[in-house]
């Protein structure tokens, strides 16, 4: 693709945000394309593709920075009247882990699981860092989600200093779509009606 993947422009986003006119509204865009692309993973096929690799090395941007989901070497195909499906031997990538998936169901997943890693990503793009960070000396950083929503609620810096007011608003509005990841586990489906 054009642009590579998502996860090049993140590690550049702290550079390029501050010196890119409209870099919030092609953000938003981007999540938008991805959030369509699960839907149609989900919604428009015979049976259900649970990607289950759902993160910034998988969604490729092509010359308009659209998105495109990509690497589907992990994806499994359930029908729409299965609501999970068993995996006894899995492959996930730390930090896009359903919690719900490592603890009493280990092993199952669902749609919910996809919902969950972008929930994950989108915070990852508002935050501009890895979900994982060992490094943060206080726990209350260590919970990606949260540690996000909180600089952006005490008017804190997520990145670099949003200056326009409208940027604010997206970042705001992707982070609370971000925060399906927490909130909003046992009813994901509201994802679709957003």
């Amino acid at each position: 693709m054009e642009k590579s993947s998502l996860m090049k422009w993140e590690q550049w986003v702290g550079s390029i945000m501050s010196m890119w006119f409209a870099w919030w509204e092609k953000l938003q865009n981007i999540a938008l394309g991805i959030a369509k692309g699960i839907e149609y993973l989900h919604q428009g096929c015979d049976k259900i593709i649970l990607h289950l690799d759902i993160k910034p090395h998988n969604i490729l941007l092509d010359q308009n920075f659209n998105p495109k989901i990509s690497d589907f070497g992990l994806a499994k195909l359930c029908s729409k009247e299965q609501s999970v499906i068993s995996m006894i031997i899995a492959r996930w990538t730390m930090g896009y882990i359903a919690p719900k998936v490592l603890s009493r169901n280990f092993g199952n997943v669902s749609y919910k699981s996809n919902i969950y890693r972008f929930g994950m990503l989108l915070l990852e793009m508002v935050g501009g860092r890895k979900n994982i960070d060992v490094t943060m000396e206080k726990t209350s950083q260590v919970s990606f989600p949260k540690w996000v929503y909180n600089q952006l609620d005490m008017g804190e810096e997520v990145c670099i200093q949003i200056e326009e007011e409208e940027d604010i608003k997206i970042a705001k509005k992707l982070t609370i779509y971000g925060t399906l990841v927490d909130s909003m586990v046992s009813n994901r489906s509201l994802f679709y009606k957003s």
